[in-house]
């Protein structure tokens, strides 16, 4: 693939203006992702519906250039230089609001997974709550099978709707999406989550209330949510638990730069002032390290890095 020049760029500008797509250009990263920590985007599209979406997957296979997905930013970490392409985002107000079929909620793939929990919750539906406190968009909880305190979204989701790299509109029902810890069949794929159903049961709406601030109390007194980070930076090694080996091997506060292991949860990997992203990833790779040569066990980083 190619980058954005300045030929390519006027013909950009000149489709997202015919097609009323919202544009910003030379956007910080920095801006849109939950670190707080990436160079500008040449590009950065937020396209409301599906038509505008294929618009843009259009010219990105005719002008052959680079381009990225980007939902709420809450496991990414972008390059300092940024990114010399099309950075394609998808909000909340992509493509309408969360609707119900039933025990079905249906929700775009830009949709706040708060959002989407409250809105189950709500209608007294039960089985989303694992999710509350989340810091993700439903299209990236989808792909990556987000899941914590004994939940994952393979067991609530019954199809979920894509746009793959042709701009062809397709659809995986549960079974197809083939999961795995913190793997979907989207995993290495170019496609582009649009929206997604949930399938839940009957509950207790005040039950259902209280067991999401339960939760979401958890993570508070827990997680290190008054710094900037993507979450849990690695993923859990088979017959053990990240944050522990992490602590186990003395690293917990230890920095470079400004970015540090959280002395508040080990797992999590912090911007405590102005970190860059080279620091982080200098960070994330000796704590990598350290933790192979003292414990036998290997991290594998589950925060995406965009370049």
């Amino acid at each position: 693939m190619a980058c954005l020049d300045v030929a390519a760029k006027e013909r950009l500008a000149a489709l997202c203006q015919l097609e009323k797509i919202p544009v910003l250009w030379d956007e910080p990263m920095k801006n849109h992702t939950s670190f707080k920590i990436g160079g500008p985007a040449a590009a950065l599209c937020a396209p409301k519906d599906r038509q505008q979406l294929r618009e843009l997957v259009g010219f990105v296979q005719r002008e052959g250039v680079d381009s990225w997905y980007i939902g709420n930013g809450s496991n990414l970490l972008v390059s300092d230089k940024g990114l010399n392409g099309i950075a394609i985002l998808l909000d909340s107000s992509f493509d309408g609001e969360i609707e119900l079929d039933g025990t079905v909620l249906l929700a775009s793939a830009g949709k706040k997974l708060s959002a989407v929990c409250a809105a189950a919750c709500a209608a007294g539906l039960t089985g989303l709550e694992f999710a509350y406190g989340i810091p993700g968009s439903v299209g990236g909880a989808v792909y990556m099978n987000a899941g914590a305190y004994g939940g994952e979204y393979k067991d609530v989701v019954a199809w979920c709707e894509h746009v793959d790299e042709n701009g062809t509109i397709g659809r995986f029902s549960g079974e197809e999406l083939e999961y795995r810890y913190r793997r979907s069949v989207y995993s290495g794929k170019n496609y582009c989550i649009t929206k997604v159903a949930l399938k839940l049961q009957k509950g207790d709406p005040a039950a259902i209330q209280a067991k999401m601030d339960d939760l979401l109390g958890r993570r508070k007194a827990k997680q290190p949510l008054e710094y900037p980070s993507a979450g849990s930076t690695f993923k859990r090694p088979e017959g053990a638990y990240a944050a522990a080996l992490i602590e186990q091997c003395g690293l917990k506060g230890f920095r470079i730069g400004d970015a540090m292991v959280s002395e508040k949860h080990s797992g999590f990997l912090i911007n405590a002032g102005n970190a860059t992203c080279r620091e982080v990833l200098e960070l994330a790779a000796h704590v990598q390290q350290v933790v192979k040569e003292q414990t036998g066990f290997t991290l594998e980083r589950e925060v995406q890095l965009l370049r």
